[in-house]
Parts: C-alpha cells; sequence; structure tokens
C-alpha cells in the first residue's frame, strides 16, 4: 500500500497509510476498535478501493487485475465468517467449499479434495471432528474448521480478523498454539494476523502496526513496539508491560516500567 487514504461520508477513515509486506513475513496489526483495521481489511481483498493511493496485492496491482481472481489467493479467518456457516452443514464439507470459496459445498470434491481436508482437519488436531455438524462445535473448534476452509485453496496470504473474539481463555490458548504450528509450516502462507489484545500476539509475528485513528502510529519490530512507554502513548494510558514466555502481558498502572 503507498499513501493510501479512504474517505467516507466527509470523514477520513484511512490517512496516507504506506504498508509493506515482503513474503514469509508475518505482520500483527494492532488498534483499539474504530481504529480503522476492518477497512484495512476490505480493501486488502479489494471489497473497497482507496479515494488515494496505491494497492498492489500479491503482485497484483488494483485497477488491472480481476479481483475476484486475486482473492482466491488470500484466505481470510473471521469470527463474522462463523454465523454464514448453515448450522446443518457438515465439518468435511465446511473444509472442502473453502476450494471453492463458497458457503457451502455446491461442487463436486474429487478423493484429492478430500484427502486434503483431511490432512488439514488432522494438522489442527479437528481430525474427530469430520462428520460433526457446524451447530455442534464449540466457538474455538469453529475457528479451527475454518483456518482448514481457508487453507483448502493453499492461499498465499492469509488474514485473522480477531479470531480469538468470543473464546474463553483456554479455547484462545488452543487456538493461538494452532497458529503457532501454521506459522511453523515451510510451505505456509503469509500471515497478518488483526487483533486489540497484545497477550494475542505470538512470536512468529515479528513485524507490527501499531494503528490509531486510520493512521500508522508506529511500525516495525514486534519486540521494539511492545514496550511500556510505547504503549503507554498508544493506548493513552499507564501500562506496565510483563513478558511470560515470549509474549507480553498487560495490566493498567499509575507508573510506566517495563520488564
Amino acid at each position: 500500500m503507498k499513501n493510501v487514504s479512504w474517505k467516507r461520508e466527509e470523514k477520513w477513515i484511512l490517512k496516507e497509510f504506506s504498508w509493506e509486506v515482503n513474503e514469509g513475513e508475518h505482520w500483527c496489526l494492532l488498534g483499539l476498535n474504530g481504529s480503522g483495521k476492518t477497512t484495512l481489511l476490505n480493501m486488502i481483498n479489494g471489497y473497497i478501493w482507496p479515494t488515494k493511493g496505491e494497492v498492489h496485492v500479491l503482485n497484483h496491482s488494483f485497477g488491472r487485475t480481476d479481483i475476484r481472481e486475486l482473492r482466491k489467493s488470500i484466505g481470510w479467518v473471521s469470527s463474522s465468517l462463523q454465523q454464514k456457516i448453515p448450522d446443518h452443514e457438515i465439518v468435511e464439507d465446511i473444509v472442502l467449499s473453502g476450494k471453492f470459496a463458497s458457503i457451502g459445498l455446491y461442487e463436486n470434491a474429487n478423493k484429492k479434495d478430500k484427502d486434503q481436508a483431511l490432512q488439514l482437519l488432522s494438522l489442527f488436531n479437528c481430525d474427530h471432528l469430520t462428520m460433526r455438524r457446524y451447530e455442534t462445535l464449540s466457538q474455538g473448534e469453529r475457528q479451527r474448521i475454518l483456518i482448514a476452509r481457508a487453507m483448502m485453496a493453499s492461499p498465499k496470504l492469509l488474514i485473522l480478523d480477531e479470531p480469538c473474539t468470543g473464546l474463553d481463555i483456554i479455547s484462545r490458548e488452543h487456538f493461538l498454539q494452532t497458529i503457532e504450528r501454521l506459522a511453523k509450516q515451510p510451505d505456509g502462507p503469509t500471515l497478518i494476523y488483526v487483533t486489540h489484545h497484545v497477550e494475542e500476539v505470538l512470536p512468529c509475528f515479528e513485524k507490527m502496526i501499531l494503528l490509531k485513528n486510520g493512521e500508522i502510529f508506529q511500525s516495525g519490530a514486534t519486540k521494539t513496539l511492545l514496550n511500556a512507554q510505547n504503549l503507554s502513548e498508544f493506548f493513552q494510558v499507564p501500562i506496565t508491560v510483563d513478558q511470560k514466555e515470549n509474549r507480553s502481558w498487560l495490566s493498567l498502572g499509575e507508573t510506566v516500567k517495563t520488564k
């Protein structure tokens, strides 16, 4: 993205936004509600177009490419997608539908497709759910199934849009373990993880953008950004940062310190 701005109803939602993600890099996009995260994701997927600036995704320039074809190389997992899956759908069919980018399976899947779906379910520890109905799954199981679905098309880019929304702490940690396994796959996709919870930022996300009011507050190496001083300025409240198992945990405090 180069000098991208987006305006809605006379209000600038994104302002002079420039960002370059290289193949194999895993990025975290951190921002509070209303910071412009969803707008940014919709633009990457070609659902909205910049008012100003240039967008290039997977070496395709917006305005000179078929966005519908481009989307087949982009996986997107979000809590909102959960709500679109029919309750009666079988897990295997949900995963298979990812190949065809459809909600529901309307194409004939061949044996190779089915084998791939089973391999993905096994990768995410969901092979025991193959014939279960979607309505019987927990929130954590649903999110893992949606990642398997996104991976069916072998995407080059996988966007995880606040995927831990609605998960309890145990389900969240199990889900984050799934993300860690995915990040370690040698032929896996480039990951963009979007959240407003610092504790979800895994070590695999070595690059980060702090997004505030539609602008880049700071961008760079995650380790250098997740400190008490930066985050206190970012959130506009005193923050204490503790490091545990290579992850950052925040608490509010009257004094600013870091470990």
